[in-house]
């Protein structure tokens, strides 16, 4: 299962979410070489890991296997603050039924393509079921045929360019029921998230976010 993990009720998962940080380093700083990420300590966490992100976590018992990150746009987000040429044409979103997804990952000795389905599931699964229309990403273009191929809808923001050797692009996914029954088919799960403790409400927290950014503007 994909368990959902915020400030709500990250007091039930303190020790997975402090194993998923060292295990972000191992995967982007140690495996795929991003040393800008390198951190003393060996735990990747950037400044959007704070009380607003969820974690979106495939545990196996309490051991991470894979997982990724969501962040209210109605926040300075990843794409606004560090890649915002790469939506020049469409524009960075901040909205609070959009929200980014970032730092997707996969254990290694879990690559086979069942973890991998099972957490664009989630994404999609959990969206619904909190209200989110749409998720906007920065991603390698390698990624387009991989969404395609399960039915995402993608709308690019801008133009390609090379970001530290790859091609990447800024994009939205639209949150559809249809997009997750194609996925659902084809991991063969009704279901796949997971959310235990209080209730969260992403849209009222997004919209907490938006108010609190607009004041301090106008501060």
């Amino acid at each position: 299962m994909i368990h959902a993990v915020s400030s709500a009720n990250r007091y039930l998962y303190e020790d997975v979410v402090e194993q998923h940080f060292r295990l972000r380093h191992e995967i982007f700083v140690d495996e795929r070489k991003w040393e800008a990420l390198r951190k003393p300590d060996g735990r990747e966490i950037d400044a959007y890991d704070d009380e607003d992100a969820i974690y979106m976590l495939a545990l196996e018992s309490r051991r991470v296997i894979g997982g990724y990150r969501l962040y209210p746009t109605t926040k300075p987000t990843m794409m606004s603050e560090i890649f915002p040429h790469l939506a020049a044409v469409r524009g960075c979103p901040a909205d609070a039924l959009v929200w980014e997804w970032s730092r997707f990952f996969v254990a290694r000795d879990r690559r086979d393509g069942t973890v991998n389905l099972q957490l664009m599931a989630s994404a999609q699964e959990f969206c619904l079921d909190q209200g989110i229309e749409r998720l906007c990403l920065v991603m390698e273009t390698w990624w387009l045929p991989r969404f395609h191929d399960i039915g995402f809808v993608v709308t690019p923001l801008g133009l390609p360019a090379l970001v530290d050797g790859s091609w990447t692009m800024a994009a939205t996914i639209d949150v559809c029921r249809e997009s997750l029954d194609i996925v659902r088919e084809r991991i063969g799960m009704a279901t796949v998230v997971r959310k235990d403790g209080p209730r969260l409400n992403a849209i009222a927290r997004a919209n907490t976010c938006g108010l609190t950014a607009a004041q301090r503007k106008t501060a």
